[in-house]
């Protein structure tokens, strides 16, 4: 196991920049996700860390070893790819101690290790199926029991979990979340997919147009977001452009006037969360507006509703079902009052 060091990776395809500068370091035993929309440069800058792709500048370094120059093979990373590319022929066993033949490792080696990677995955017992023979998630994790039985320094995964149903994307990035805690794999996996970053993450990376947007925990992503980008792109968010136009307060370019906290300082765009606004009861909230209810949509936990004020703003409002609030109408058309608190609002750049 081993830290991951970029210094100021870049790289291009003619004229198309995929990646730009990229400096990141990641800690041993860390779990780090490369979050963003296709083509933001992420699987590119995963497969630099796992050498088939070789940077246009800047260097590669596991721990103190400078990898920029190998090739795959000598870099020791195990990779489980988006369509885990097993091989049809081969029995899972197979498939999984394909790479320690490679190594040309005696016979009984390779057998315990292969046996210790299917047992770790809960797949020892269909040793001998073939990859048809399996569920969707079966096959992802003989993929990463192919990736693991090489015993590699970094763990390498590129959306791994695509091509899996909701409900199976969710109990097997558990469990290799779980996994990758008990071996202390130092894990970087890319992904599109904000829910499942979350859920695994010790940081995340934010990328967009090949460069990083921001850098830190799902907390210090979601509540203290850099930009209008990581703030629409971790959750959701309802946006007001505007200008501080008193101390304390913020107008919008609808003419709403709305009170911020007395910390907030510059910045032209009013970020609020949708699960920061109430309906129907002020309690006292700092800002309260009318509206009309334009949009709901039910999602088992919670109600999303759309709500128009009268300023002409559309403001997105989430509420938990487990506390319903019967004073509310909950119908498309009905007049209702919104309201949040100062500390609801983050001023962005």
């Amino acid at each position: 196991m081993s830290s991951v060091r970029l210094q100021s990776v870049s790289k291009r395809f003619g004229d198309h920049r995929a990646v730009n500068d990229f400096t990141l370091e990641v800690a041993q035993g860390e779990f780090l996700v490369l979050l963003g929309p296709s083509g933001c440069g992420k699987t590119t800058t995963l497969r630099m860390i796992a050498g088939f792709v070789e940077p246009s500048a800047g260097r590669i370094l596991f721990g103190n070893r400078d990898v920029t120059d190998l090739p795959p093979y000598y870099r020791n990373t195990g990779l489980v790819f988006q369509g885990y590319a097993l091989f049809p022929h081969l029995s899972v066993f197979e498939n999984v101690a394909f790479g320690l033949r490679m190594r040309k490792l005696d016979r009984p080696v390779i057998e315990r290790r292969t046996q210790e990677a299917l047992r770790l995955v809960r797949l020892d017992a269909h040793a001998e199926r073939m990859p048809r023979q399996l569920s969707g998630g079966q096959q992802q994790r003989v993929a990463l029991a192919r990736a693991l039985v090489i015993e590699p320094e970094i763990l390498l995964l590129d959306e791994p979990l695509s091509n899996l149903d909701a409900k199976l994307r969710e109990e097997v990035r558990v469990e290799i979340r779980q996994l990758q805690r008990r071996l202390g794999l130092t894990t970087v996996m890319v992904t599109h997919d904000q829910e499942e970053a979350l859920s695994v993450a010790d940081r995340l990376v934010v990328m967009s147009n090949g460069e990083i947007q921001q850098i830190g925990t799902q907390r210090e992503l979601y509540n203290a977001p850099a930009n209008q980008f990581v703030a629409s792109f971790i959750g959701r968010t309802n946006f007001f452009a505007g200008v501080i136009s008193a101390p304390h307060r913020f107008k919008t370019e609808s003419g709403l006037e709305i009170a911020i906290p007395s910390s907030a300082a510059g910045g032209q765009l009013l970020a609020i969360r949708p699960e920061r606004v109430r309906l129907g009861n002020a309690n006292g909230a700092a800002n309260s507006f009318a509206g009309t209810i334009e949009f709901i949509s039910y999602l088992g936990a919670t109600t999303e509703y759309v709500v128009r004020l009268a300023s002409g703003d559309a403001i997105a409002v989430e509420m938990h079902n487990a506390r319903p609030d019967d004073s509310v109408p909950l119908a498309i058309g009905s007049e209702i009052q919104i309201a949040w608190d100062t500390d609801a609002c983050q001023l962005i750049a």
